[in-house]
């Protein structure tokens, strides 16, 4: 995975894992709170070390490497991210999200 598929696939993560934070956790200010960005460090951990070229989208993929309590986690973050992206009619990061 280059250097840029790995940003790229960050970038999106942190934009659900904002929202997500923003919405659930609120009174954190502007950063994300301990509970979202532990979970936010171990994606971008499970990122980088992904075997697979090209990397396949994580509910696709044969090989679960996220541990169950963060990949449940992660899979309540992406649902109402992606619910709050699309009634905001922000399909575009959607997209992003379903093309990887």
């Amino acid at each position: 995975m280059t250097a840029a598929d790995i940003e790229r696939h960050e970038q999106v993560l942190s934009q659900f894992a904002e929202v997500y934070c923003r919405q659930v956790h609120p009174g954190e200010g502007d950063d994300l709170c301990a509970h979202c960005r532990d979970l936010l460090a171990y994606a971008h951990q499970r990122l980088v070390k992904c075997p697979f070229d090209p990397k396949p989208k994580c509910k696709d993929c044969k090989v679960h490497c996220y541990q169950s309590d963060y990949r449940d986690r992660m899979r309540e973050v992406m649902r109402f991210s992606g619910m709050y992206f699309v009634k905001r009619g922000r399909l575009d990061w959607l997209i992003r999200y379903f093309m990887m």
